[in-house]
């Protein structure tokens, strides 16, 4: 009943057509070679795409006849072409090289094409002046995911009046049907990077709707076949790794594969799964009563995600993380475990059909993981299950409609085997935008299972719901979240917190075209109340506002924020056990300044203030950071990044002592450094470094505080540093190293060789300045880590190919 509600709902929130250029394209009877020069036969009688205009800063004007941009189409059985000349004066163009899916300094095409021409389902294909690639899948719901990587190909040639380009997009990079006069969404995007400015060939409204609803459309894509879609992705990675005078080497195999089932969906394999190139994580101390998370940084689980993200139901670090059981020790005992679990194998199926109907399955299996536990005085040691045999699952069914509104149903599932917790999730969401797309509904229904070693099972609910208008310069919204306090969804997906009541409300005013000596600017505010659900009692509230601008002259920008807090604010996490604390009337301001990456040297400073208007507190925050880069040539890239942070009067929790949270007044201190380079020696060829040094000092005020049930602290129970179990003082320090060098040899293969060094430090020194911090630091063992891995890209289309040449030529 509830989902035909709300589909009865969505269909009067349908979208109407736009007005819609054509562009007719013809079969190549000689597919152009991919070279840049646009001296081919095909594009001698191709129809020409032309008459761009701006949509940002400005809206609705074109360039002058010397910066004109013309496109041509063409196609054969294998493969769409494009080709290009972009008139420009060569020494204004910006042409910076970037490695993959990275928008530096340079101008750029970008083609969006969209086989179902349903404005929501747009695949992005972008070359740059410089020669290098991005791609990306978008739609309404998500965004733009450049995680998504395609093989194809393209060539620049710079020009004396600008510069010219041409694609090869296979089939093989799409997804559609067989069809009769087939019909397709098309947007070509050019970019003049010096100015910032965008122009479309088919007129877009910034003011409303989302950019898939401007698509043109391209014509005459007769007799084409969806092709065999299987690509083999084998790789080889040999790693060697030295810690603490302990040097170990291993050789790896495994292979990734994309297969086409039908002509919509793919089946995405990876079989013994390495991830050992992964990211390494910006760890940092957590003083917080939330678990410290990081971004994903494997490629099977951030390519191609797009349906699993509905609901937020899935979070793709839960898979391989660390182990979820717990041991108990006997005296004298220490643990030993790992802190990941291999994953054995993983497969998504995902796709959508000609009406919009979307479906994604994931699954992936994890092996069965011991931790060691040894008797320091015997020296025995036993092997205990942390982690059993587990199986993750999750479906996802999405319908979209009118252009811009979609219904989703998914659902979520572990299951681990023994007597270990089991959980299953279900959401159901509604993305709603009215014909005029104006006015916008989100809404979200999601309730969890967990049962907890073979347990009964519990069941909790969450919502949400928030209606905003979307359109114009005005724009405004309200929301609800609730979560009751069985609301558990952690086993697959990320929810820090539960029991939770909340109401919000935003508005803003932004200009869509520059005035005065501004290009852009909007100026937000925002109030949230916030209650908890058992109790039913208030929690917190604020208010504040946010301003940011970014100047017409010399394309720099900058913005203002502000948060208040105004009374008495009730904690219930802080305490780990459930009884608030209070502080009051804090009040934190900020502000920012990023000037124009076009130049060679460009800056980034940002700083907040904050503090408590409460008697008996003397809190104090701010922290800074200072972030300048140097692009010495079109080649290199050098970003240096400092942040320091300060925390003077903080209370929070310290330890626990005879069962009871201790709260103490702390100083804290935190120092950031990192440098980022990059040097691309062609679009093939690059060298990447990324370093990191995180300092982190907690030092407590000798006496500490016991938490009243009213919500205040008291000294009155007599605790301090010498009488508690646990100093809570901590001095935390870690470095990390990444040198990588990447080539690709042949389209879509890869070599990359991949240098690391990782050190780490936590102990009780925070009487040791930066200089002697470090000097401890780097007297930790030293993990050093090389891997090289060998990529080779195979599609069976064109082995199929080959083949039939040998064939004929036999």
């Amino acid at each position: 009943m509830i989902l035909y509600c709300i589909l009865t709902v969505a269909f009067v929130f349908a979208s109407s057509a736009q007005g819609k250029k054509q562009l007719r394209t013809q079969r190549a009877e000689i597919a152009p070679k991919i070279d840049g020069k646009l001296n081919d036969a095909v594009w001698q009688k191709a129809d020409i795409a032309t008459g761009f205009i701006e949509f940002e800063p400005g809206i609705g004007k074109t360039r002058p006849q010397n910066e004109r941009t013309e496109v041509k189409i063409s196609y054969d059985d294998r493969a769409i072409y494009v080709g290009a000349y972009l008139y420009d004066d060569p020494e204004k163009m910006m042409s910076q090289l970037t490695g993959r899916d990275n928008f530096g300094q340079a101008d750029f095409l970008m083609v969006i094409l969209n086989p179902n021409n349903d404005s929501q389902n747009d695949t992005q294909f972008t070359v740059f002046s410089s020669g290098q690639q991005a791609d990306a899948i978008a739609n309404p719901s998500i965004g733009t995911d450049r995680s998504w990587n395609a093989v194809w190909r393209s060539a620049v040639e710079i020009v004396d009046d600008g510069w010219t380009v041409e694609i090869e997009i296979p089939y093989r990079t799409l997804r559609f049907p067989e069809q009769e006069n087939p019909v397709w969404g098309l947007q070509l995007m050019r970019n003049f990077r010096r100015e910032r400015s965008n122009y479309t060939w088919n007129p877009v409204d910034p003011t409303k709707g989302n950019f898939g609803l401007y698509h043109g459309e391209l014509l005459g894509l007769d007799n084409i076949q969806p092709p065999v879609r299987l690509n083999l992705y084998p790789f080889s990675t040999a790693i060697l790794d030295d810690f603490d005078g302990e040097t170990t080497s291993e050789l790896r195999f495994g292979m990734d594969v994309k297969y086409g089932i039908t002509d919509n969906f793919t089946l995405d394999a990876t079989l013994v799964p390495d991830f050992s190139q992964a990211g390494f994580d910006n760890i940092v101390l957590n003083l917080g009563p939330f678990e410290q998370t990081f971004s994903e940084q494997r490629q099977f689980f951030t390519e191609g995600v797009d349906l699993f993200s509905k609901g937020s139901l899935f979070f793709s670090r839960r898979i391989g993380n660390g182990p979820t059981g717990d041991v108990d020790l006997n005296d004298n005992e220490v643990l030993n475990e790992p802190d990941e679990v291999n994953v054995l194998n993983a497969v998504k199926l995902s796709g959508r059909t000609k009406r919009g109907l979307g479906i994604g399955f994931l699954n992936a299996i994890t092996e069965k993981t011991f931790a060691s536990v040894t008797d320091t005085i015997t020296g025995e040691q036993r092997e205990e299950v942390v982690e059993p045999f587990t199986n993750y699952n999750i479906l996802v069914v999405d319908q979209q409609f009118g252009g811009n509104s979609a219904v989703s149903l998914i659902n979520t599932n572990v299951t681990r085997s023994g007597e270990f917790r089991d959980a299953n999730a279900t959401a159901l969401v509604a993305n709603l935008v009215n014909k005029s797309n104006t006015y916008r509904i989100d809404t979200e229904i999601r309730m969890s299972n967990v049962n907890d070693q073979n347990e009964d099972w519990e069941t909790g609910f969450s919502s949400f719901f928030r209606f905003g208008k979307v359109a114009g310069n005005l724009r405004y919204s309200f929301d609800h979240r609730f979560a009751d306090t069985k609301f558990d969804i952690n086993d697959m997906g990320l929810n820090l917190r539960n029991n939770r009541n909340d109401f919000g409300a935003d508005v803003s005013y932004q200009i869509f075209e520059p005035q005065g000596r501004l290009n852009s600017y909007r100026i937000s505010g925002f109030i949230n109340y916030r209650r908890l659900v058992d109790p039913n009692t208030f929690s917190r509230f604020n208010f504040g506002g946010r301003y940011r601008a970014t100047t017409r002259e010399g394309l720099d920008s900058y913005g203002f924020r502000l948060n208040v807090e105004p009374g008495k604010q009730y904690d219930f996490f802080e305490s780990r056990d459930g009884r608030p604390f209070i502080f009051e009337n804090f009040v934190s301001l900020g502000g920012n300044i990023s000037t124009n990456y076009n130049r060679v040297f460009a800056i980034d400073i940002r700083a907040n203030m904050g503090t408590l208007f409460e008697d008996g507190r003397d809190l104090f925050t701010y922290d800074f950071t200072f972030e300048p880069r140097v692009r010495a040539s079109d080649k290199l890239l050098l970003v240096y990044r400092l942040n320091f942070d300060y925390r003077n009067g903080d209370r929070g929790y310290a330890t626990r002592q005879n069962d009871e949270p201790i709260f103490g007044e702390r100083n804290r201190q935190r120092v950031t450094n990192s440098l980022r380079g990059n040097y691309n020696f062609d679009p093939f060829h690059s060298l990447g470094l990324v370093f990191r040094h995180y300092w982190d000092t907690v030092i407590y005020d000798y006496d500490l505080f016991t938490l009243l049930d009213n919500g205040r602290l008291t000294t009155a129970s007599g605790y301090n540093l010498d009488n508690v179990s646990n100093n809570p003082n901590i001095n935390f320090s870690t470095w990390n190293i990444d040198l990588s060098y990447s080539w690709q040899f042949v389209q879509g293969s890869f070599l990359t060789v991949l240098y690391r060094n990782q050190l780490f430090s936590n102990d009780e020194n925070v009487d040791d300045n930066f200089r002697d911090s470090l000097n401890l630091l780097f007297d930790q063992p030293v993990q050093h880590t090389v891997s090289v891995r060998l990529q080779y890209f195979i599609d069976f289309q064109g082995l199929k190919s080959i083949f039939k040449g040998n064939k004929k030529s036999s």
